[in-house]
């Protein structure tokens, strides 16, 4: 868990927004690529914060899992030409590829190798390809399970199992029994303004007014350096961040 965590926020970040799609909108016996092809303008998930939701076009690092989704490929037609999400290998791939449209500096594969000399000759040699910044994308067969006590609050143009219908069905006692979903976890310049906008509001309060604020055993000093070090926190979000323009090179591909 602790190298999940730092995989996500390092260059100082420390905070990741939360999204989801609950479910994730997908017809039944639709194939992962025909999903996915469907959602090509917009992702179909939501930011789980109350802060206003902004569209992301690029962020540093993410982790997606979606759950629930047949993973077998699409038979293609014969003279219809192959969509790029359909020469995929693998779901995990696949939804890659997807992600990468959307967030280009998520996924950015480098290339690393070298060589070992012995007496003027190459005696190994390797090679060796990763993403950086680090980000994954998971495909799972098994659905999210909603049966009670989970909560009924699901559209009646879902299916039992959580697929979009063409029309309302009729009630159910069953109701919903499970549903596919989508979980993200991502580090991305949509907190700079979260974070940002949060030293605002506390610039903007007298905490002097609050005669239980101080009297917990807050110091005025330390007030005013957890209030600098949030700020600081939320730069780390800016587009551009870093010394070297690792995180501009990244955003940019």
């Amino acid at each position: 868990m602790m190298h999940f965590a730092d995989s996500l926020t390092f260059s100082g970040r420390k905070v990741v927004a939360a999204w989801a799609a609950l479910p994730f909108p997908a017809l039944s016996g639709s194939s992962l690529p025909d999903i996915l092809s469907a959602h090509q303008q917009d992702v179909p998930w939501k930011l789980l914060s109350s802060w206003r939701e902004q569209k992301v076009s690029c962020c540093f690092a993410q982790s997606v899992v979606l759950r629930g989704i047949c993973k077998e490929k699409p038979t293609s037609c014969p003279g219809q030409p192959q969509q790029p999400l359909q020469s995929c290998e693998s779901p995990e791939q696949l939804l890659q590829q997807y992600l990468h449209s959307h967030f280009p500096g998520a996924f950015r594969w480098v290339w690393a190798g070298g060589a070992a000399l012995e007496q003027g000759m190459v005696r190994e040699l390797w090679v060796t390809w990763f993403t950086f910044p680090p980000s994954t994308a998971h495909v799972l067969q098994q659905p999210c399970d909603t049966q009670p006590p989970f909560p009924q609050f699901f559209s009646p143009l879902l299916s039992s199992q959580g697929f979009l219908l063409d029309k309302a069905q009729a009630s159910s006692s069953a109701g919903v029994e499970s549903i596919p979903v989508l979980a993200a976890l991502q580090s991305s310049p949509v907190l700079h303004s979260l974070l940002s906008g949060l030293c605002q509001d506390l610039l903007a309060r007298n905490p002097r007014r609050c005669s239980s604020f101080f009297s917990a055993g807050v110091e005025q000093d330390d007030f005013q350096e957890a209030l600098e070090e949030l700020k600081t926190l939320s730069q780390c979000y800016e587009t551009g961040f870093g010394a070297d323009g690792s995180e501009d090179e990244a955003d940019s591909d």
